[in-house]
């Protein structure tokens, strides 16, 4: 599926203030290489239905064995012997015994402690891998997952480490047998320990993602095979909001545009990007915030929803709107399927130009029965002239004024809603009082 850095920026995939991003609230990482890992596996789609299958049941494995994931593996760990490899030390013998081990331990005193320190670590990610290895055995697990658990057991399949995975970790180790481990991790298995270090990092990846799954109630979605595309969501909800108020939607080919109104702050922005996030998260595989989702493989996601001037190419923030529908039309026009997302249109110009701007776009994209659209707008005017087109629907977010006070409940209803509350939410602040005592 195709996403460009604006849709990202848009769904805040990714973001500077980084607590208001859906990679922190999906980040429960372990490593700082897992998070790596995680921002790989969200930043890049998946290039077909058979591939969304093989990660879900590949997320669904990992989270049946979630409970008993082992502890032993923290980024401590991995930073332990990474820096082991970085650090210079007296040379190790290569066949150590109880005489020369004591003698290293004597005259080489703070190597010997770093090579024991590091080498207990060393155990406990061996032993951790290959508990995990153990855990993730199936002849059923997805091939991604399969190929992951067979080399990591392949790598494990040593001597050396299968001696560490049969002891105790109780067990007493002599000075002779920590430098035997020593020299062996530091001189004949660099690669292969780095290799695994990456290979757990990736599943750690993998259990962030699980995890989020449990720990939200996310659901795996239903990919369809068809032609034309379709969307359709129950109790779909925003995923960063933490008392998210849920939403319906449904887009087929027969009614593939939805026309969306409500007055500021009433959730069309919210609902847009939760639409928008759903549909993403699919494709990466993930489980989705909703009941149930049902959806076709889209070819591309596309969002027009803060747009900005840019004064370094003099460029003003309408004409950046009219570049950004232009590219997307130029986009869409592919004959593939396409999720389309935008939230009030033609936001910098005068109302009647907007109006005009907006039935002329709005009008030629109801010609195109390949793309899915949701376009949210304060111009409920223009809606009566497009009731005429069969393929569009008419939601709205319902507000209500009680004592001078706003009231939002967050549902989405049938129709247009004609509400202007942008005075009344200026008055609410105290603004207008402000400017009378100027």
């Amino acid at each position: 599926m195709q996403v460009d850095k604006t849709t990202l920026n848009d769904l805040a995939i990714f973001s500077h203030e980084e607590e208001q991003s859906v990679l922190h609230h999906l980040d429960f990482t372990r490593t700082v290489g897992g998070r790596e890992w995680l921002k790989v596996l969200l930043g890049k789609p998946l290039g077909s239905i058979k591939e969304i299958n093989n990660t879900q049941q590949l997320l669904q494995r990992v989270m049946a064995i979630h409970a008993e994931w082992p502890e032993t593996i923290s980024n401590g760990t991995v930073m332990v012997l990474e820096k082991f490899y970085d650090t210079p030390i007296d040379e190790m013998a290569q066949h150590a015994n109880t005489l020369n081990a004591l003698t290293y331990k004597a005259l080489h005193g703070p190597d010997y402690s770093l090579v024991k320190y590091s080498v207990t670590h060393f155990s406990d990610f061996v032993r951790g891998l290959h508990t995990l290895e153990t855990l993730l055995r199936n002849a059923g697990n997805p091939a991604t997952l399969q190929v992951m658990g067979q080399r990591i057991s392949m790598l494990l399949n040593k001597p050396e480490l299968q001696a560490i995975i049969t002891s105790q970790k109780s067990q007493l180790v002599t000075p002779a047998e920590i430098l035997q481990r020593g020299y062996f991790f530091r001189r004949r298995f660099k690669d292969e320990c780095f290799e695994l270090i990456d290979l757990y990092c990736r599943l750690d990846a993998y259990y962030s993602m699980a995890t989020a799954c449990l720990k939200f109630g996310y659901t795996f979605p239903h990919f369809v095979e068809s032609e034309q595309p379709q969307f359709s969501a129950s109790q779909l909800r925003h995923p960063l909001l933490k008392t998210p108020v849920a939403c319906d939607l449904t887009l087929t080919p027969q009614q593939n545009f939805l026309f969306l109104t409500g007055a500021n702050m009433a959730g069309k922005s919210t609902f847009i990007k939760a639409a928008g996030l759903t549909a993403y998260l699919a494709h990466i595989g993930m489980g989705v915030p909703a009941k149930k989702v049902t959806l076709t493989y889209f070819d591309g996601l596309l969002s027009n929803i803060q747009v900005v001037d840019n004064i370094i190419q003099g460029e003003s923030y309408f004409f950046n709107e009219v570049q950004r529908i232009r590219k997307t039309i130029e986009k869409i026009s592919d004959g593939k399927k396409w999720l389309i997302l935008i939230d009030e249109l033609f936001k910098g110009t005068n109302v009647q130009d907007a109006m005009k701007c907006s039935s002329t776009v709005i009008e030629g994209l109801l010609k195109m029965n390949n793309v899915l659209f949701v376009l949210s707008t304060h111009l409920y005017e223009i809606g009566e002239a497009l009731k005429v087109f069969p393929n569009i629907q008419f939601r709205y977010f319902e507000t209500e004024v009680k004592n001078g006070q706003l009231l939002f409940s967050y549902q989405l209803k049938e129709g247009v809603s004609n509400d202007r509350l942008g005075y009344l939410i200026l008055k609410r602040e105290g603004v207008v009082d402000m400017l009378e005592k100027l």
